[in-house]
């Protein structure tokens, strides 16, 4: 059986939860839903850009811990309160993913668990060999 990695990250919930920001399981890295919740535990970005930037940015960092890069990324999957902010998001996600072109999925929920979120952001990697 492949070694199984667990990634920490800032959030409050995890730990309450019983969850991970991200697991490395071999050449596979699946990220959690990421919401945008700053490392020092503040107010959350205005608007669903900001908001979906700040997510891709922890998202990066899980990425980065677990050794994969922006590059491995396969799969993204994008949760919205409001269908009317998949512009932004998907601007957002485009500034990051662009060239990569993940397969990727974008949704409108109604609403997440923290009435300030807008946007919830999960990914999952194969990391190739060098």
């Amino acid at each position: 059986m492949a070694e199984r990695r667990r990634i920490s990250g800032h959030s409050p919930h995890e730990p309450v939860v019983g969850y991970s920001r991200a697991v490395r399981v071999g050449s596979h890295v699946y990220v959690s839903g990421t919401a945008p919740i700053p490392p020092d535990g503040g107010e959350p970005p205005n608007g669903a850009y900001a908001q979906t930037e700040l997510c891709l940015q922890i998202v990066l960092h899980a990425l980065e811990e677990a050794g994969a890069a922006v590059e491995d990324v396969v799969r993204t999957r994008v949760y919205l309160t409001r269908s009317e902010d998949q512009g932004e998001a998907g601007r957002a996600h485009g500034k990051v993913f662009g060239e990569i072109r993940p397969a990727s999925t974008m949704l409108a929920v109604g609403e997440l668990l923290d009435p300030r979120w807008l946007v919830e952001v999960e990914a999952e990697a194969v990391v190739t060999p060098p």
